[in-house]
């Protein structure tokens, strides 16, 4: 694709956009027929065609075979799937800065879910904690953490901050196993330090959970610093 064939294309990715924006098309609508929508918006249909491709990439258009194309829910967790691609593309020298990342998002995550979660859901983390046997696998310790984070992240009942929190699990997940099988107490640290969280949460304590996620981030963080 030349020069111009790619800047034709973002022009018309720009002008389906703003109808979104402007509220002309909303989530859940399908679009005007390929020849319409392309006299509507001054394109060619094979800038409108290579525009809808690629917003159908990033999650903002379904193209559904036979059925035309419609605009997705745009929810957070769908846009944001986009991240995930990304970030999967990370090097092992990048895993600190997304280590860094998540001591700043996620305590405060942990800190609204202190005051949003429900008492239903404080009692489903008591649960994940209270479900690992007594001598866990370093397989089930991190799997357990992951399910604990992201119920949290979820708690918070931001769903952008809980996309993005979920989108940094990948290249962090690594990190918690290779600690796990070598530091010592490193498993007892993590799970103490979770029991922590859990109860400055049911106890609706947000400054004291935040305070407690960022110990338990920064310890990571601090290890894999040394290590690296």
């Amino acid at each position: 694709m030349g020069v111009r064939s790619v800047a034709v294309t973002d022009a018309a990715i720009d002008r389906i956009k703003g109808m979104i924006i402007a509220g002309e098309l909303a989530p859940g609508d399908r679009l005007p027929k390929e020849a319409d929508l392309a006299e509507r918006l001054g394109l060619s249909r094979n800038s409108l065609r290579e525009a809808v491709r690629a917003l159908a990439l990033i999650n903002v258009l379904d193209v559904r075979q036979g059925d035309g194309t419609y605009v997705t829910s745009l929810e957070p967790r769908l846009l944001l799937d986009a991240l995930s691609f990304v970030v999967d593309f990370h090097r092992d020298d990048t895993v600190l800065q997304f280590f860094q990342v998540r001591r700043i998002l996620e305590p405060a995550a942990t800190a609204m879910a202190a005051t949003t979660m429900s008492d239903a859901d404080i009692a489903e983390l008591r649960k994940i904690l209270d479900a690992l046997p007594a001598n866990p696998s370093i397989e089930q310790l991190v799997a357990n953490d992951i399910e604990f984070h992201q119920r949290i992240a979820e708690g918070s009942g931001n769903a952008v901050l809980c996309s993005l929190i979920e989108s940094l699990s990948g290249p962090t997940t690594r990190a918690r196993v290779w600690r796990g099988l070598t530091q010592e107490n490193a498993p007892s640290k993590t799970l103490d330090q979770h029991y922590a969280i859990y109860e400055a949460i049911a106890a609706r304590q947000p400054e004291v959970a935040q305070a407690w996620a960022t110990v338990h981030i920064a310890g990571v963080e601090e290890w894999l610093r040394q290590a690296l």
